[in-house]
């Protein structure tokens, strides 16, 4: 069992399509991700338990690993407190990280969670700019499509997302 602080790789997975003619059990994995609507992105520890879960919809998302970087303009661009207000350096200042970016680095090497500052756990993104590859939204990543593992190809997408 990992111990807080270990390195755990963190996934980001991003819903792609949508919800007509979804089978049942499909439709309530969604739902226990958190990816309710499309373009929606959660981020996730990669453990065995939610690599199944990916598994079971990978029809239906895009994933692979997060970096730093991309995290970080995440939490500042599309981080959402309750009541849907904007993340910012404000309301980081009352927390024990003090800034977006500490916030990120203790994410990343997993001693903080998002519910520890009290963030949503979805981000809302956009429709990508240039849009989705080639092959659209029905075919894998590894024939030109959109969907599937991206590796860290996800942090290109996101980023066009954000």
């Amino acid at each position: 069992m990992a111990k807080k602080g270990d390195l755990k790789r963190k996934i980001a997975v991003v819903r792609v399509r949508g919800r007509i003619h979804i089978r049942g059990d499909i439709k309530s994995t969604l739902k226990l991700l958190n990816l309710n609507r499309v373009n929606h992105c959660v981020i996730i520890e990669d453990t065995p338990q939610n690599r199944g879960m990916i598994n079971k919809v990978k029809d239906y998302v895009t994933w692979g690993e997060i970096d730093k970087e991309t995290l970080t303009r995440m939490l500042e661009k599309r981080g959402r407190l309750p009541g849907n207000r904007r993340l910012d350096e404000m309301y980081m200042k009352k927390t024990s990280y003090k800034s977006i970016k500490k916030f990120a680095d203790s994410f990343m090497k997993s001693d903080a969670d998002i519910k520890s500052i009290d963030i949503k756990p979805v981000f809302r993104l956009r429709p990508p700019k240039t849009g989705y590859e080639r092959g659209g939204v029905k075919k894998p990543f590894s024939v030109g499509g959109a969907l599937g593992y991206r590796r860290e190809e996800i942090n290109n997408l996101l980023k066009r997302m954000i």
